[in-house]
């Protein structure tokens, strides 16, 4: 037993140093056998690098008693080729970072739990070896109904599906990276109390970080400070795929602080999630809207991001869906294209700031945007929209303006345009110009106050 005395004493010594070293040298500190690790060796129980797929059962086997202890579980460098793996309930997985890799043996699945109350999966490398997964799971690492999630650390790569799956999840993927997997990197439907933070996510077929639900309704996922780097869209489609962050009928998710970089379509795409918080992103080379709130929404707030190159800047729109309700301030959008990766029916490519209805755009910086700076409704479908405080350079036609029959009100107020050669501010009938210029030659519809911008 080491007293309470012994131990400050101990601690005395070592603050003393060489001020006493003739009691240094006569006075013995006890020796404490501790294991600081506190896991279980995986080699010790037969478990070792290099022995092929046979190995799997008796892996297996040893998650399954150390989960019963809730010890965990070390694996040494070196690589284990296992398959069909389910993790019990209290699995704590660990390795060391880079050194320790599972590489997919095929034949079924990799990694998989259902019911759990905590996994833990830590400082390893998963690779899917890009082989054929089964029917029964969407990636390789696949986690149903598993309250508290943990992975940390991991590198996961090679998924001929998905990297990692969860349904109705809960708990944190972070510092972690997610590559080269064929359809999404991290696809979470249904989740509880997520956190998704500091990963880099590249190389993916079809998507980067997807939020979903199969039903509307409350999800509160943070994802915050993760690098999204060149995702695709192999199955083609007008914004299905292809995007950095996708938020699908999930209410109250924060998407903030994120790197996000060569999608095929958008950097961040929240499709009838209300409450949506998009702050602080940086979105560079978006291949078709860098930044959407689209669809039945209420409540979005989009702040503080900056978009340098895509076919449109910022979209916040359908207001004949019911998307409705919206904030957009201090966003630099810029350097703009006509061209987009589909030809579009509607108002087309090349336009900053898209808004309908009961939504507050003000101090928005847009320069280099080929079609319009700012564009305000969409045939009738606008409503309640304060457009004050903003700067647009360089655009042909500065702020484009619906004056369709049964279009609701639009303020537009105390903005400065520059270098708009064919008009600060004119209205519209869809994609039909009908107006000169209204900065200019003051009010002339009901629905529209214009007042205090300046033109140059």
């Amino acid at each position: 037993m080491v007293s309470r005395r012994l131990f400050l004493s101990g601690l005395g010594l070592g603050a003393a140093g060489i001020a006493a070293p003739a009691l240094a040298r006569t006075q013995r500190l006890p020796v404490v056998d501790v294991d600081l690790r506190g896991s279980i060796d995986a080699s010790a129980h037969g478990i070792r690098p290099g022995a092929g797929d046979r190995k799997s059962k008796a892996f297996a086997k040893l998650l399954k008693e150390a989960a019963a202890k809730n010890t965990p579980v070390f694996l040494p460098p070196g690589d284990y080729t296992v398959s069909n793996i389910t993790l019990p309930d209290n699995t704590r997985l660990t390795g060391v970072p880079g050194a320790t890799r599972i590489v997919y043996g095929g034949d079924g699945h990799l990694f998989a739990a259902d019911g759990a109350g905590r996994i833990e999966l830590a400082n390893l490398v998963i690779d899917g070896a890009n082989r054929w997964l089964g029917d029964t799971v969407d990636g390789l690492v696949h986690f149903s109904n598993v309250a508290n999630v943990t992975i940390e650390n991991c590198e996961i790569q090679g998924s001929s599906k998905t990297a990692v799956s969860l349904q109705r999840c809960g708990g944190r993927i972070e510092r972690s990276r997610l590559s080269g997997a064929a359809e999404y990197a991290l696809y979470a439907v249904e989740s509880r109390d997520l956190s998704v933070t500091g990963n880099h996510v590249f190389d993916c077929g079809n998507g980067g970080i997807l939020i979903h639900r199969w039903e509307k309704g409350h999800d509160g996922t943070i994802v915050s400070g993760n690098r999204i780097a060149r995702i695709s869209a192999t199955h083609g489609g007008t914004g299905q795929y292809g995007n950095g962050i996708n938020i699908f009928r999930a209410d109250a998710v924060m998407i903030s602080n994120n790197h996000i970089s060569g999608c095929a379509f958008s950097a961040i795409r929240a499709n009838a999630g209300s409450n949506v918080q998009i702050s602080g992103n940086t979105c560079l080379d978006s291949g078709e809207t860098a930044i959407y709130s689209e669809f039945g929404f209420e409540g979005a707030l989009v702040n503080g991001n900056l978009v340098d190159g895509a076919a449109n800047g910022i979209l916040i729109v359908n207001f004949d869906e019911g998307g409705r309700l919206a904030s957009v301030t201090g966003n630099v959008v810029r350097n703009l294209r006509l061209e987009g990766p589909y030809i579009h029916d509607g108002a087309g490519f090349g336009f900053g700031i898209a808004v309908e209805a009961d939504t507050v755009v003000s101090g928005n910086t847009v320069e280099n945007a080929p079609k319009w700076g700012l564009m305000l409704g969409w045939g009738p479908y606008m409503r309640g929209l304060v457009v004050s405080g903003n700067l647009v350079r360089r655009s042909p036609v500065g702020c484009a303006v619906t004056v369709v029959e049964e279009a609701g009100s639009a303020l537009i107020s105390g903005n400065i345009f520059e270098e708009t050669p064919n008009g600060a501010i004119a209205g519209y009938r869809w994609n039909e110009r009908t107006t000169g210029d209204l900065a200019r030659e003051g009010p002339t519809f009901a629905h529209l106050t214009i007042e205090r911008n300046r033109t140059g």
